[in-house]
């Protein structure tokens, strides 16, 4: 999978992702270590990436722009901060919510699994299936549908 790692992951977190065979660049590597989030999201987006961050503004970013893509991964976890287990939460979520991520997603990544938004956000009509609400557990994987609107 193509990825644009943010600066507030680890460059050794790109590093991992690249060995385990993604096509990963960093935002430091690439000279953009003091871009603005508009201008990660806009890079994103034009390379056709998914952004991995720990930034939760580029939920709101996306919400704003009632934007179908890039899709977005954020590690919002308090424990396994170290870059490897950061990877691993990475590399698990990406190959779990791939299909949801190339059709345009934010996965957030927590301590006790993951939560998915489909994208665009924000969207007045969409069906109930855009709103799901997914949450991976240990025991599997648990699927919340929003309450279908009310047809007058």
């Amino acid at each position: 999978m193509r990825l644009l790692v943010d600066q507030c992951v680890p460059v050794d977190v790109a590093t991992l992702l690249v060995e385990a065979g993604h096509d990963a660049s960093h935002v430091a590597t690439l000279g953009m270590s003091r871009a603005t989030d508009e201008e990660v999201l806009d890079k994103a987006a034009a390379e056709a990436r998914v952004l991995i961050s720990a930034d939760a503004d580029f939920g709101e970013l996306l919400a704003r722009r009632r934007a179908p893509l890039p899709s977005v991964v954020i590690y919002r976890a308090r424990t396994h901060r170290r870059p490897r287990e950061q990877a691993a939460a990475f590399m698990t979520t990406l190959l779990e919510h791939e299909q949801r991520l190339v059709a345009g997603a934010i996965v957030v990544i927590e301590d006790a699994g993951s939560r998915v938004a489909c994208l665009p956000i924000g969207r007045r009509a969409d069906p109930p299936a855009q709103l799901a609400i997914i949450d991976s557990r240990r025991r599997g994987v648990q699927l919340r549908r929003a309450p279908s609107p009310e047809i007058r």
